[in-house]
C-alpha cells in the first residue's frame, strides 16, 4: 500500500511491544495499518502492544499524525475488534489469515502415504483428542477435559500435560478457578491418568505447522478440536480445524457459538446429518456440556456402529478434502483477500 508503513509482530505468534516490526520511512508515509492476523485480541494482555503502535506513528507526517490507520485481523464479527477500533480510532479489515497458513502448512500431504485411505481405516475409538496449551486463556480446554474424565471416556487417544508448557502451571492450579462452576474439579483431574500422552511425546511438542499422530487419527471416528477460542462474540478459526479436514476425518469443534457456520461459509460441509451439531448454536455456559454429551452418546456405541458412522461421513470427509486441497478453498480466500485490498484503497485515498 503506497505511503504506508505496515507494522506485524515477528516472530509469528508472539504479540508483547518487542516484538513488533514495521516497513516504512517517516518522510514519506502518511498511513499505517497494524497485522494482528494471527493470534486473537485480547485487551487485557494487548493493550501495551496497540499503544506502542500509535506511539511509534506519531511522527508521521512530520508530526500531524496519520491521516488514515487501521488494524487488520482474523477475526470476524469481532466485538473485541469493535471496542479497540473505537478504542484507538482504527478502521478494521479482517481477513482468514488461519486459512492461508493451512493450505501452505499442510500442502503435500496429500502426495504422501502417511494417511490411511479412508476404506481401509479400523474405527476402534471415538475421539482423539490433543491437547498443549491447558491453562490462561484456554481454560476451555480444561472444561471439556473435565467432562471426558468425569464421563469415563479414557479409552481414547487424549493428552493432557500435567505441567501447561505456555503458561508454565500446573494442571491442577490451573484449575482452580474453574472450581466454581465445578466444584469436583480438582478431585476429577486427581483422578485421572496424567500425564496423558501419545508414544513420542512426551514433552507435548508444538505440531502447529505439520501434520501427525496418523496412526492415532486413522482408528479414531472423529477429532475432537478445541480451538484457540471458544467463548465470546466472534469468529476465530485457526489451522486445527483443518487438521482432521486434511487427515480426512470428521470433526466436532470447540469453538464460539457459530463456529460451524463460520466454516460452513468457506465451502466446507460440516456432519449436522451424522450427528446433533445442535451444539454450535449454544450460549456460552453450556456449549461445553453439550459436546460432551455428544461425545459421550457416541462413546457408548459398538465397534461395529462408529465404523457405520464412520462409512456414513465418507461423502464429507471427501468433500472437505478436495476442497482444501484442489483449489476451491484458495479460490474463496483469494477473492477475501483481494476484496479487503480494494476496500483499504477506497478507505486510505
Amino acid at each position: 500500500m503506497p505511503d504506508t508503513r505496515i507494522f506485524f509482530c515477528d516472530p509469528p505468534g508472539r504479540s508483547n511491544p518487542e516484538s513488533l516490526q514495521n516497513y516504512g520511512s517517516a518522510i514519506t508515509d502518511s498511513n499505517y495499518i497494524l497485522l494482528h492476523d494471527q493470534e486473537p485480541i485480547h485487551l487485557d494482555i494487548h493493550l501495551g502492544l496497540f499503544d506502542d503502535a500509535k506511539r511509534r506513528n506519531q511522527d508521521l507526517r512530520h508530526h500531524l499524525g496519520p491521516k488514515h490507520s487501521a488494524i487488520i485481523t482474523s477475526e470476524l464479527d469481532s466485538s473485541v475488534v469493535n471496542e479497540l477500533s473505537t478504542l484507538y480510532s482504527w478502521k478494521s479489515y479482517y481477513y482468514f489469515f488461519h486459512g492461508w497458513a493451512s493450505l501452505d502448512w499442510y500442502r503435500g500431504y496429500d502426495k504422501t502415504f502417511l494417511i490411511k485411505p479412508l476404506q481401509a481405516r479400523k474405527i476402534t475409538k471415538t475421539f482423539i483428542a490433543p491437547n498443549r496449551i491447558i491453562a490462561g486463556k484456554r481454560q476451555h480446554r480444561l472444561s471439556v477435559l473435565y467432562h471426558i474424565f468425569k464421563l469415563g471416556m479414557f479409552d481414547n487417544h487424549i493428552s493432557c500435560p500435567v505441567t501447561c508448557p505456555g503458561e508454565h502451571i500446573s494442571v491442577y492450579d490451573a484449575v482452580l478457578p474453574l472450581a466454581t462452576q465445578y466444584p469436583d474439579i480438582v478431585d476429577v483431574f486427581r483422578s485421572a491418568p496424567l500425564p496423558m500422552q501419545y508414544q513420542n511425546e512426551t514433552d507435548h511438542p508444538m505440531h502447529s505447522c505439520w501434520l501427525s499422530l496418523f496412526d492415532q487419527s486413522a482408528e479414531s471416528l472423529l477429532y475432537l478440536v478445541t480451538e484457540t477460542v471458544a467463548t465470546g462474540r466472534r469468529q476465530h478459526l485457526t489451522e486445527k480445524i483443518f487438521k482432521p479436514i486434511a487427515l480426512g476425518m470428521p470433526f466436532v469443534l470447540i469453538g464460539t457459538r457459530g463456529s460451524l457456520k463460520y466454516l460452513r461459509s468457506y465451502g466446507f460441509r460440516t456432519f449436522g446429518d451424522i450427528w446433533d451439531e445442535s451444539y454450535d448454536n449454544a450460549e456460552d455456559n453450556v456449549r461445553i456440556e453439550q459436546i460432551a454429551s455428544l461425545l459421550s452418546r457416541l462413546d457408548r456405541l459398538s465397534v461395529s456402529a462408529k465404523q457405520d458412522l464412520f462409512k456414513s461421513a465418507e461423502e464429507i470427509i471427501q468433500h472437505n478434502w478436495n476442497h482444501f486441497y484442489n483449489g476451491g478453498f484458495e479460490a474463496i480466500l483469494w477473492q477475501e483477500l483481494t476484496s479487503m485490498f480494494d476496500n483499504i484503497a477506497r478507505d486510505f485515498n
